[in-house]
């Protein structure tokens, strides 16, 4: 008689079942590290250069992260196996987030080897632990799995370059892995992929998604608190009360309303898979963006309160644009709008108003004008919201 092994997948149907398990916060803490050494990379090197180089390393922690929680929305956490698999992501996670600072200098090749192994080596394990499900599940995984082997060996080969070459390499290992989901994997001799094929479970999709969130407005935090412990505070706390505040209204702007009324639509959706793709997978990647440059805008007010760099001026007005015009989006996608909230464009062209006043006012004066359009859009939104309807 032959014995059948008991599926790793998760119980789809029951109260709890989309809950986040204990071991997916515990490999967050990995991605705590990642948020902070981007940010820090991205403060230590404050040119375009630096700026278009930071911006596809956070591309390529963001799709680690993403693809990992598409498949923790499949396979139950909490078996033991699925956890042994965690821990292994974990011990690459480390590795990719401790190479970042020098991933496009001396440890290029160890970024882009525990990347590589970390989306080539957790699509192979989900691939053997869903052996005996569903034909549409393993097919989906098996064209997955075409396009990041096609995108590892650019992240292989970029590694070995150097300058622009490794630029251009992971550009188009990037070009890639974006591409995939938007063309449903197509394959020759494997077809393409459906909507269909990606039932996620719509509770804990917007769940992962509003707590890496989280960990990128926590870094923010940590941030400012440890600027501000080593520096006077006198003289400094304005430009503290501006970088708290700020922090407040991305909170309130996406958690307040938006992010649960994402989720009650994910919920009742008829195409989750869908709505998962667009809204979670790509329109989250600038809210994430635009926290993490404010963050880096938050310290440049604080260590120099007084003259505003252009490269001060980029932060101080582009983290909170970036932040904007992704929760716009976001929220466009995920609810029955015409349109983008009409708050978030009037919030986009008042920052983009304060570009000619940028050299005029101080820094600290230009956070606080920065922060007080992120205050205006949180409060008009959360007004109109709760305005009761007209009869």
């Amino acid at each position: 008689m032959t014995r059948t092994a008991p599926s790793l997948l998760r119980t789809r149907g029951s109260h709890d079942s989309g809950k986040v398990g204990m071991i997916e916060l515990f490999f967050d803490l990995v991605f705590v590290f990642a948020v902070t050494q981007l940010s820090h990379t991205l403060l230590k090197h404050l040119s375009l250069e630096g700026a278009l180089q930071v911006a596809m390393l956070l591309l390529a922690v963001w799709w680690v992260w993403i693809y990992t929680s598409w498949v923790t929305n499949w396979l139950d956490p909490e078996r033991l196996a699925v956890r042994l698999c965690m821990f292994l992501l974990m011990a690459a996670g480390l590795l990719l987030s401790a190479s970042i600072p020098e991933a496009f200098g001396a440890r290029g090749p160890w970024f882009a080897g525990a990347y590589v192994c970390m989306q080539v080596g957790r699509t192979l394990f989900f691939l053997w632990a869903v052996r005996g499900e569903r034909a549409g599940l393993r097919r989906n995984f098996q064209r997955i799995l075409v396009w990041l082997c096609a995108s590892g060996g650019l992240w292989l080969a970029g590694g070995w370059m150097e300058g622009p070459a490794r630029m251009a390499c992971w550009a188009l290992a990037l070009l890639v892995e974006l591409a995939g989901p938007l063309l449903y994997f197509r394959v020759p001799g494997l077809g393409r992929s459906s909507i269909a094929d990606w039932d996620v479970d719509g509770n804990h999709m917007a769940e992962r998604c509003g707590l890496f969130v989280i960990i990128a407005l926590g870094e923010s935090l940590l941030v400012t608190g440890a600027t501000f412990a080593e520096l006077k505070w006198d003289g400094n706390a304005a430009a503290f009360l501006s970088a708290l505040l700020g922090s407040i209204a991305m909170w309130w702007i996406y958690f307040d309303t938006g992010a649960e009324r994402a989720h009650h639509r994910m919920l009742h959706a008829q195409d989750p898979g869908r709505q998962a793709r667009a809204a979670y997978t790509y329109l989250h990647v600038p809210i994430v963006a635009g926290i993490i440059v404010g963050a880096v805008a938050d310290e440049l007010a604080l260590a120099h309160p007084d003259h505003a760099s252009n490269a001060a001026i980029a932060a101080l007005l582009g983290g909170p644009l970036l932040y904007l015009l992704g929760t716009a989006m976001f929220k466009w996608t995920t609810n029955e709008r015409v349109a983008p909230p009409l708050s978030h464009l009037a919030g986009l062209a008042l920052l983009l108003a304060l570009l000619p006043l940028a050299h005029a006012v101080s820094a600290v004066a230009l956070s606080a004008l920065s922060t007080g359009v992120l205050l205006l859009v949180a409060a008009w939104e959360s007004i109109a919201l709760r305005r009761p309807a007209r009869g």
